[in-house]
């Protein structure tokens, strides 16, 4: 029972006297590997019941990200004895920073920006500065990239968000980072041809709403909540990308995969929707407790039935498929 295998690895965990971990790293920094077989974690607090307050970090409140964490959260502190601080982020890009400074424990990134971060290429921020402590845990499901539009802005490719106010998404988060390959590798639009405007979900479908960009990126799992939202109270497009379009990103990014919104996912949209996505995975940092680590990933994975988000992708058979990075030793205890 999972119950059972629990309550050894948390005897286990008491046993060792929760050594202390080495190697918690700033945003350019790498993990100490002075002591590789530490388990410990000196950031952990104890959450009064014997386990430990687990810093999960997630994504703006009117992305995916948040409200599936939300449920995360409620299993892992039915089924183990930790609880979960959920935080509203800017998602991947920071949250990649905040594992590799040791602020968060969990975090959910998307699997691109994990590699990037990872290997410390493809973006300035992590060129020559990788995050080495940087782990997977399991990638979960496609995050579709919706270019929402307003439909009398008479926008009908990538090419025609040139000289537009776009919203690529807040600062640093995996959606801008998607938003600007996107427009240089299918239109050649650079940020010097457009008017940036950077914000969450939830802002950017305040600013499409009162007319103050054309259009939006957002990534997420549909149906978005922040979508979903504004489309019960303004018209709106997603942009449908051609084939070639389709192509030309994945030809300049590899870990793009086509991708289509069926009809009927939020309010006027009548017909399929043809685009790309990446993979949303929750990632943790190399000297996290191995113990903690592989009993959150039971706990999720033994109990995707309680789950009410993302219903039809996030399972123990998948939960490796597109994962970019290595896993952690807790992880892998539990998947392999």
């Amino acid at each position: 029972m999972m119950d059972d295998k629990i309550e050894e690895r948390i005897d286990r965990r008491m046993l060792l006297k929760g050594v202390a971990a080495a190697g918690i790293v700033g945003l350019a920094g790498c993990a100490d590997d002075d002591d590789p077989d530490d388990i410990g974690d000196d950031d952990g607090d104890d959450d009064g019941n014997g386990g430990e307050v687990i810093r999960w970090h997630a994504g703006g409140t009117g992305g995916t990200y948040y409200p599936l964490s939300g449920e995360f959260e409620g299993i892992i502190e039915d089924v183990t004895n930790h609880s979960v601080e959920v935080s509203s982020t800017g998602a991947s890009v920071e949250n990649v920073g905040s594992l590799g400074g040791g602020d968060a424990d969990f975090a959910m990134i998307q699997n691109d920006i994990a590699y990037f971060a990872r290997n410390g290429e493809g973006l300035e921020a992590f060129e020559g500065s990788p995050i080495e402590n940087l782990r997977g845990v399991a990638t979960l499901y496609p995050e579709t990239i919706h270019i929402i539009t307003d439909p009398d802005a008479g926008i009908e490719s990538v090419a025609d968000l040139e000289g537009r106010p776009v919203n690529t998404g807040d600062l640093g988060s995996g959606t801008q980072v998607n938003a600007l390959q996107i427009l240089e590798s299918v239109a050649g639009i650079t940020t010097d041809d457009f008017d940036e405007q950077n914000t969450d979900f939830t802002q950017a479908a305040d600013q499409l709403r009162d007319g103050d960009v054309d259009a939006a990126f957002v990534v997420g799992g549909w149906p978005v909540g922040a979508v979903e939202e504004l489309a019960t109270t303004a018209d709106i497009a997603i942009l449908n990308m051609t084939d070639d379009e389709r192509e030309a990103a994945r030809a300049d990014a590899s870990w793009f995969a086509d991708d289509t919104i069926p009809a009927g996912t939020y309010d006027g949209l009548d017909e399929d929707v043809d685009t790309v996505s990446v993979q949303a995975m929750i990632a943790t940092r190399e000297e996290y407790d191995a113990d903690i680590v592989e009993e959150v990933s039971e706990a999720i994975f033994e109990n995707v039935d309680r789950l009410s988000i993302k219903t039809d992708f996030i399972n123990l058979e998948s939960a490796q498929d597109g994962m970019s990075i290595e896993l952690h030793e807790g992880a892998t205890r539990y998947f392999e």
